[in-house]
Order: C-alpha cells, then sequence, then structure tokens
C-alpha cells in the first residue's frame, strides 16, 4: 500500500475513495491491514483447493476427454491498495480477474500476458466445440491464443463501471475516462 497512491487521483475518485477510507482507516487502527489480507487469501487458497477437487472427480469420470472447463471470476478486490477494500472500481486490481480454459485436446498449458476479457469467453465456447458464432455478439474466440500463446492479440480489453466510465486495457496501458471528462493512464 503505497502511501502517495491518491494524489494521482481525479476529484470523482477521491470523492469516491473518501466513502470507503473508514474501512481503510479502522483496519489501520486496529492494526489488522496484515490479518485481513491473510484472510483473504485463506479463503483463495480454500476456493482453490475445492476447485482442485472438482477437477479430480472430473478427471475420474467418463466425461474427462470431452469437458472444457472454464474458470473465471467477476470482479478483482481490492486489499488497500489506493485505500480500497472493495470491488467496483477501473483499475487493475478491480477489473483483472482470472481466466482459465481448459481444453481436453490441448496438452500444453501456458500463461498469457494478453488483455482479454470475460465477453470473450462466449465466443470462444462456440469456437472451440465447432459452433457458428452469430455477428451481432460481441467479443473475440480466445481459440487463437490458446492455440499460440505468443500471437500477437491487437484487441484490448475494455470495462466499463456505471455510466460513463470506462476503462482500456492494453499489455502496456491502461486508459479510464470518467463520465465527468476526468482521465488517467497507467503504465
Amino acid at each position: 500500500i503505497k502511501a502517495n497512491d491518491l494524489d494521482d487521483l481525479p476529484p470523482k475518485m477521491k470523492k469516491l475513495r473518501t466513502n470507503r477510507a473508514r474501512i481503510h482507516q479502522k483496519l489501520e487502527s486496529l492494526t489488522a491491514v496484515a490479518d485481513t489480507i491473510h484472510g483473504y487469501l485463506a479463503c483463495i487458497s480454500y476456493a482453490d483447493s475445492m476447485i482442485g477437487r472438482v477437477l479430480d472427480a472430473l478427471e475420474a469420470s467418463p466425461y474427462a476427454d470431452n469437458t472444457i472447463v472454464v474458470l473465471f471470476s467477476d470482479h478483482g478486490f481490492h486489499l488497500g491498495e489506493k485505500e480500497r477494500w472493495a470491488k467496483r472500481t477501473l483499475w487493475e486490481d478491480g477489473t483483472r480477474v482470472p481466466l482459465i480454459i481448459l481444453d481436453p485436446r490441448t496438452k500444453s498449458s501456458s500463461i498469457v500476458a494478453a488483455p482479454v476479457g470475460l465477453i470473450d469467453i462466449y465466443p470462444t465456447l462456440l469456437d472451440l466445440t465447432g459452433h457458428t458464432r452469430d455477428p451481432l455478439h460481441q467479443g473475440h474466440s480466445l481459440k487463437p491464443i490458446l492455440n499460440d500463446p505468443n500471437i500477437q492479440w491487437s484487441h484490448p480489453a475494455i470495462t466499463t463501471f456505471g455510466p460513463g466510465n470506462h476503462s482500456v486495457r492494453t499489455e502496456r496501458w491502461r486508459y479510464i475516462e470518467y463520465q465527468d471528462g476526468s482521465r488517467e493512464l497507467y503504465d
């Protein structure tokens, strides 16, 4: 948690931040920041263990060779960054989520740095299962990335939170523009 992490916020976000700052101040006054983070990480570890049990059961079943598994979260969570202990921001910690796709036909595994969106899951599943995509649907199939993790991915991840507040994320940049016209740019 950076001491000067609030200095670059536009006025709208400073106001939002002050509404949640009481939680951060209370945790600091109780010297409970580390314990709170520890509890959050324990929950993640438990969820990871339970996912392992589900995957083990799938592997032992007759469906292991024809089941595509997609694991994702609907939002990130701030653990004190910018004095936030919540979700619902356009910053990295609020929008970055795990996305794991396990296709039994693919025997290799890779970590890919390309930014993608949850909107890409549906077209990916259509593509992986050989179904035709409706051109009215948004998102991009991630099958090219699954086939070649080093492929150049030219589609940014776009996130919207509330009316008129948007974030565009490329591998290097995050640009945020708020309804009031204020902006943030992160490298």
